[in-house]
């Protein structure tokens, strides 16, 4: 009988420390919403960051001409009349010059 008296208790602490441990608010659970917490706050602060930059880059578009024109030069190759470009490629260099070309009238007559 004093058996029963050891196993009923140990079985009941033992119950009680598998929920708090494992249980739908046990410790594993919290540790793991507290990761889950931080991981969401370095998201937010890196979409935050980049959400501030694209902020300056509207900013710019909107007002700096030079930045425009970078931005048309680079994403769309675009270029001024009589301009040349010089593009290198691997073992191959091409030049290029720009299709709008000034014409002299020749009307000697």
């Amino acid at each position: 009988m004093s058996l029963r008296y050891y196993i009923i208790p140990a079985s009941i602490i033992l119950f009680i420390l598998f929920f708090t441990v494992f249980g739908k608010q046990g410790v594993l659970r919290i540790h793991h919403l507290a990761q889950e917490k931080e991981d969401i706050r370095k998201k937010a602060a890196q979409i935050q960051a980049e959400n501030e930059q694209l902020k300056r880059e509207i900013e710019a578009l909107k007002s700096d001409r030079r930045y425009l024109e970078s931005i048309a030069r680079k994403e769309f190759g675009l270029v001024r009349p009589n301009e040349i470009i010089y593009q290198f490629s691997g073992k191959t260099a091409t030049v290029q010059k720009s299709a709008v070309t000034p014409r002299r009238s020749s009307s000697h007559h």
